[in-house]
């Protein structure tokens, strides 16, 4: 008899504790429906303001581009700017040179620099400093950094468009360090341990088994500070100058770049300088997009093999 009662007060115990979590299941259940909404409003203020600026920039420059197709990849940049029509070739080549240097002086610089900060380093007082300088240059203005250039390089060497990639470089260094070491925290320390148990030394376990690891989440951090620094206008204007012709040597004489020949074309009072400027934002978000893309392609590929 006594085991009945135990079961029914238990029961009745249990229909009470179920009773009273259903309040608290229905203001979960609003709470992730509130956040919900609000992480759709914050895609739509985001996404609204992305969609305009590409629809005006594709409005406003593919007449220019498509209008000559070969011309304006080719063609010189027009001397004056009251000339109407296209040519953009010298600073398309101008901007993969210098964002091409650029990147083989940041990449593999900050991917060594976040290798040792992480697997090396870890917490002591020589990989703090790299960190806090580190976060330091990310925050600092491009223009500060074409000034500094300027002054160290410039100034002795002339303009040229190595200057201008060291500038670029200086901008990427951070970003490339901070979002390579975010990664390869992110590696499991099971991974690094197995390969030890095998016999395999540290720098051998980094190089086939962690940065392979990490490889999509570096990729993406380096594609991040490539455009970064191919939208970047300010640090050319001291270290390259703008010309008109194409200069395919980066260590020496002046050079031009996308981003400066839109700064220098939206500023006049001409048209036809004002189209060649939407031509060349229109351009230099297509290179963008061709390289991100191209990029994921070849990272999706990588990762399917393996």
């Amino acid at each position: 008899m006594s085991v009945v009662v135990d079961t029914a007060v238990s029961s009745d115990a249990a229909v009470v504790t179920l009773a009273d979590l259903a309040p608290r299941r229905s203001w979960r259940n609003t709470k992730s429906s509130l956040m919900s909404a609000l992480m759709g409003l914050a895609f739509l203020i985001v996404f609204v303001p992305i969609v305009t600026l590409v629809f005006t920039v594709v409005s406003k420059g593919a007449g220019i581009v498509f209008a000559d197709f070969p011309a304006w990849f080719t063609d010189r940049i027009p001397v004056r700017g009251r000339e109407v029509g296209p040519g953009m070739g010298p600073a398309i080549i101008g901007t993969l040179l210098i964002t091409f240097t650029a990147s083989v002086l940041a990449i593999p610089l900050g991917i060594l620099g976040a290798v040792y900060l992480n697997e090396y380093g870890k917490a002591s007082r020589w990989a703090q400093i790299v960190r806090f300088m580190s976060s330091v240059m990310t925050g600092v203005p491009s223009i500060v950094m074409g000034l500094f250039v300027y002054v160290v390089f410039t100034l002795r060497f002339g303009l040229s468009g190595f200057g201008g990639a060291l500038a670029l470089a200086c901008l990427m260094l951070p970003v490339v360090i901070r979002s390579t070491e975010e990664m390869l925290r992110l590696v499991p320390d099971h991974l690094r341990e197995a390969s030890y148990a095998l016999g395999t030394s540290k720098s051998r376990t980094i190089a086939t088994v962690v940065l392979p690891a990490a490889f999509p989440g570096i990729v993406s951090g380096c594609l991040l500070a490539i455009a970064r620094a191919a939208g970047e206008t300010a640090p050319l204007f001291f270290t390259i100058g703008i010309v008109t012709e194409t200069n395919p040597n980066v260590f020496s004489g002046p050079n031009t770049a996308l981003p400066a020949q839109i700064y220098s074309n939206a500023f006049t009072i001409f048209d036809g300088a004002k189209e060649r400027a939407w031509g060349a934002a229109l351009t230099l978000i297509a290179i963008t997009f061709f390289f991100t893309v191209t990029a994921r392609v070849v990272t999706a590929r990588i990762q399917k093999k393996r």
